[in-house]
């Protein structure tokens, strides 16, 4: 399953990296191909395409402050949670959203 995600914390620099690394560790563990999409204090890195969108089959938003272009997860199985949830529960997160996608199914 190709999930895309997008990480952000209010100062965006150490959580919003640890996040990312913990969606895409816990996601290539489970045999899932994840992009995940940093907004911090540098800026959007590994911007999320529309081809990324048309592909994946959910998003996982972990974010302590407001995404921009949030717009784009419209109409998608969509699961919302703190920054530092996916540093302590990373399990939980994608039984979550495998949870969700299986049920759309």
């Amino acid at each position: 399953m190709f999930i895309v995600c997008v990480a952000a914390c209010p100062t965006g620099v150490a959580h919003t990296y640890m996040a990312a690394e913990a969606l895409e560790m816990e996601g290539k563990k489970r045999g899932h191909e994840v992009k995940v999409e940093t907004q911090g204090g540098i800026g959007v890195e590994n911007e999320i395409t529309p081809s990324d969108l048309t592909l994946a089959a959910a998003v996982i938003i972990a974010a302590d402050v407001a995404i921009a272009g949030n717009e784009r997860f419209d109409g998608m199985i969509k699961l919302e949670c703190r920054v530092s949830d996916p540093i302590k529960f990373p399990c939980e997160i994608f039984e979550a959203i495998e949870a969700e996608v299986n049920n759309e199914q």
